[in-house]
This record gives C-alpha cells, structure tokens and sequence, in this order.
C-alpha cells in the first residue's frame, strides 16, 4: 500500500489536463444536476452524455449476452471474453457498473469491461442489476450476489476457473463488489481480488473529503446523498454494512483488494480508509492515487491516457494477487 499524503487543499489548477478538460464540458452544455430532476431525467441525461467520455470501444474475442434467474426476475448479463483469453479454464472477472445505484447499465460501462477483458486475457462479465429508486437496497446486492454464485457454479460452461474470480466496480459498482468480497467469505466461493475503482464505503457524509470537494469538481456532495437517499430504504439502511462496508465489525478474510483513488473525489477519504482497515485486518492492499483526477475519470477515455491505465493497473494488482494468473499467461 502507497504512503504518500493525500492531496492538500484543492485547486483547480492542480487537476490533471483530462479532468479540467471534462469539468469545462460539463459548464459548458450547462446540464441540470441529476438531483434537479426525475430519476428517469437522471438516467437519460446520463446516457446523452457518456457517448462524450467514452473512447473508442476496442475489439474483444466475443460478446454475448444470457439471460439468467435472479432474485427479482430474469438477469441480462453481458460476457466478454478478452483476446488472448483460453477457451477453458480463464481467470473471470465480475465487474459491476457505477451510476450511484440510480443510473447506468451495459452501455455506460462496456468501455470498461472491454479493457479488463483484453489487458487481462480473461472473461468480464457485467450484468444489468436492478437500479433504485424502484428496487431499493437491497436488491442490488442480492443480483449481484446471484452472479456471483452463478459464476461459480458454472464455471466450466462459461470456460472459466471458478477459484480464478475476482470482483470489480467503479463508485456505487465499487461499494457493491466490497460488498460481495466479505459475502463470499460465507457463500464460500474463493475471490482472488477486489479491484476498487474509487468506491463508496461509508454512506455517512462524514469524511474530510466531503467538504474539500463539496462543488466544482465533478460528483458533488449533494448529488451523492440524492443517490444514496434513492438507494437506501430508510435511515437505518445507512448503518448496514452491506450499504456502508467500512462500518463492517470484521474485514479478515477479503480478497486482497486494489484501490484506485481520485485525489479530487468527495469519496477519496472513505477509500483510504477501506483500505486501511482492510489493511489493518491482514488483507493485501495495492492503493495508487491518481492526485489530479476527479471522480468517475475511468469513465472518460476519449479525454486522456488515465483511464485505460487504471485498469492496467488494476490488471497488475490482481496478477500479483493471483500468481497462478500471471503463469496461466506465460503458458
């Protein structure tokens, strides 16, 4: 785990080129804040503009597309099996999208996914869970969960090693995949990582960063309660460790777990401290900061070099994680 500081008091000279660019984008198409109308606006003003960030989507092997049982109905998943992937055998990934558990879906996120796929020559795979308000905490847990088992369980028709898969997300994706890193430790299904892509962890507005990054730098502090007042059933979801992980009793036992940290992100300190209590519980961490980066910036590859090499970082955290993975490739 790094142990350089934090970022000191922000300004918006220190951002990196790529965010500044973003952040002026978003002036200038002046778009409402998704709290400023229906979750329904926020869902189709958010799928206008991520066609803006996205970077070419590269070609993977293949893409499908099953439907599965969940909890709550049929599950659509979208599997992408990378280039250079085996056939049988692949180390898997389950990657769950962000979006504040109110916004996105398959599209919003397949740059993403296409990226793990190809950099980690293995099986992603993204399934389209229930979004609040109309399905509240915790019927995101429980499809996600139900992936999960799923992936497990049918490993070999899917050509993948079932004691090779590791979780991953970004923000509310990133919440839902520590989530399902301390499940599976009851659920006995092995993880070889969880791969953080600036999560939330504490649906308490308490931390620091909340206050350093209230306005102006993308994801806002009155945006996120808006999410997280969609996605928790009452006062009393907040404290469940299921919604706030870093409110767990016991970390002991996670996979080990890669952070991706923006240094100008509301959600920065609540990660450094997942983290570290992960950390301190005897999990391995790999936490890199990226100090001039907003929130979501993984999200916006048409803009900059950052956010393909987050992934590719998060790919080398998980190979060191995993030794047979880097074997399997040298194969």
């Amino acid at each position: 785990m790094t142990t350089s500081p934090p970022t000191a008091t922000p300004t918006l000279s220190a951002l990196d080129p790529q965010a500044r660019h973003v952040l002026d984008l978003g002036r200038r198409t002046n778009t409402p804040p998704f709290e400023a109308g229906t979750p329904k606006q926020a869902r189709c003003a958010y799928e206008d503009g991520i066609a803006d960030l996205q970077g070419e989507r590269e070609p993977v092997g293949s893409v499908t597309e099953p439907t599965i049982a969940g909890p709550g109905g049929p599950l659509t998943l979208r599997i992408y099996r990378g280039q250079g992937a085996p056939d049988a055998g692949a180390p898997a990934l389950l990657y769950l999208h962000g979006g504040g558990w109110v916004i996105g879906n398959l599209e919003s996120h397949d740059e993403i996914c296409r990226w793990f796929a190809n950099i980690g020559a293995c099986v992603v795979v993204s399934p389209d869970y229930r979004l609040a308000p109309e399905h509240k905490f915790p019927a995101a847990v429980e499809d996600c969960r139900a992936v999960l088992s799923f992936m497990h369980s049918h490993a070999a028709d899917l050509g993948i090693e079932s004691k090779r898969i590791a979780v991953a997300g970004d923000s509310a994706g990133g919440n839902l995949a520590a989530v399902l890193s301390l499940l599976a430790r009851s659920d006995r299904i092995p993880l070889t990582a969880q791969l953080l892509l600036y999560p939330n962890t504490d649906a308490t507005p308490t931390a620091d960063s909340y206050r350093r990054f209230a306005e102006g730098f993308g994801l806002t502090a009155t945006t996120m309660a808006w999410f997280r007042d969609h996605y928790i059933r009452d006062a009393a979801d907040i404290d469940d460790w299921r919604v706030s992980p870093l409110k767990a009793a016991n970390l002991a036992g996670a996979a080990p777990a890669f952070f991706a940290v923006a240094g100008h992100d509301i959600l920065a300190d609540e990660g450094e401290a997942y983290a570290r209590r992960l950390q301190d519980a005897g999990v391995a961490v790999v936490l890199e900061r990226w100090p001039g980066q907003i929130h979501g910036f993984v999200s916006m590859g048409r803009h900059g070099e950052a956010s393909r090499q987050a992934v590719e970082a998060a790919v080398n955290a998980w190979r060191e994680f995993d030794p047979a993975f880097s074997r399997s490739q040298a194969d």
